[in-house]
């Protein structure tokens, strides 16, 4: 079709705005319902256990800090989604996967075990639990459209 062509573009574009949306719902939910107080003791848990451990721990100002300029920057990329250029194929393509695939199944893993490592328990649901079907949907939309435009 004659319009394909461009909806196809507009559409990646959306979906990458979606994601940055659902990624930044997903932080506030974070922010809301405690993670740091599960991230935090998992790494240093890690760290103990394999000596060298590549996550580093946060204060709360400076972990929303750091992600708050990440979904700006994120957020600042669209123009180049809505091309489709090249070059940011594989940003969409990790930010799907990691930041929303593997990100949202991980809370919900941590909802169904109620803990991270075997020391580091919490209530059920986990922090960031409520967003992660957003932030999957988002994901799994985002590489559905990126498989159209390819």
């Amino acid at each position: 079709m004659a319009g394909e062509s461009s909806i196809s573009p507009f559409r990646l574009g959306m979906a990458w705005v979606a994601m940055c949306l659902a990624l930044a719902i997903h932080v506030g939910d974070e922010a809301l319902t405690g993670f740091l107080s599960v991230y935090n003791p998992t790494v240093s848990a890690l760290r103990a256990r394999f000596c060298f451990w590549p996550m580093p721990t946060f204060g709360f100002r400076e972990w929303l800090t750091d992600l708050a300029i990440g979904i700006t920057l994120l957020v600042l990329l669209s123009p180049f989604a809505f091309r489709n250029a090249g070059w940011m194929r594989p940003i969409m393509y990790f930010s799907a996967v990691v930041f929303g695939i593997l990100n949202a199944l991980g809370h919900t893993l941590g909802t169904i075990f109620g803990r991270t490592v075997s020391s580091v328990r919490f209530p059920r649901p986990a922090p960031g639990f409520y967003s992660s079907p957003l932030l999957f949907c988002a994901a799994v939309y985002l590489l559905l459209q990126l498989r159209k435009t390819s």
